[in-house]
């Protein structure tokens, strides 16, 4: 392969990628974030103490966070067909993402709430303040630059995602590196697929710590 074509399929490959993850990453935190919160409420310390509740989504969560990815990714087929329409390609590949995603971002926020100085929603309280204006004007907040670190993580974990969902006909970089470094063997466009991964990778970590540095109230430039 000629040196502009490899540079037009990875850049091809690279937007169909950050499409995918990007779009599963905003989805997976709209259902996340209060599924987590829902979890540290319910919790034996929350604002809103039902163990029911928390035991019910706890099981919930980490029964789907023990299955691998690539099992999930197969056996949620008849899901995704139902719900894209096809089970290849990127738009596809964007439903188990989610999926998997969803639970991980949700102990995720969860850790993060649980961050929170227990004085300052004591204090909340004292004033009168309902769990809804707890959540929205105390926790979310002062957990704001741990949720920043963990969009970070979800968004390095999610694009390795995306690369195994090469193997079930999915876009992106991980079909590339799959279909013609692995299924051809070129090794040069394998490891060109790698690259270009690690630099999206680091991009958004150094983005995603810059943005937590400036928000970040603990800290003093």
């Amino acid at each position: 392969m000629e040196f502009n074509q490899l540079v037009a399929l990875l850049w091809k490959g690279s937007l169909e990628t950050l499409y995918m993850v990007l779009t599963s990453t905003l989805c997976s935190y709209v259902a996340g974030i209060p599924l987590g919160v829902l979890l540290f409420i319910t919790d034996k310390n929350g604002i809103c103490r039902c163990r029911p509740v928390n035991l019910v989504l706890g099981v919930i969560v980490n029964l789907t966070r023990s299955i691998p990815f690539i099992i999930l990714l197969i056996a949620i087929l008849p899901f995704t067909r139902a719900v894209a329409g096809t089970t290849i390609g990127t738009n596809a590949t964007i439903v188990p993402l989610v999926v998997a995603a969803i639970p991980f971002i949700a102990r995720m926020v969860e850790s993060s709430l649980k961050e929170v100085d227990q004085g300052v929603i004591e204090a909340a309280q004292a004033m009168g303040s309902s769990p809804l204006q707890i959540i929205v004007k105390v926790l979310l907040p002062e957990a704001r630059p741990s949720l920043l670190v963990g969009c970070t993580i979800a968004f390095a974990t999610l694009l390795g995602y995306s690369a195994m969902a090469g193997f079930t006909g999915g876009g992106g970089l991980g079909a590339i590196a799959i279909n013609y470094g692995y299924y051809r063997y070129q090794a040069n466009i394998m490891w060109a697929t790698v690259f270009v991964l690690v630099v999206i990778v680091q991009v958004f970590q150094e983005l995603g710590m810059f943005i937590v540095n400036k928000t970040d109230k603990r800290i003093r430039n």
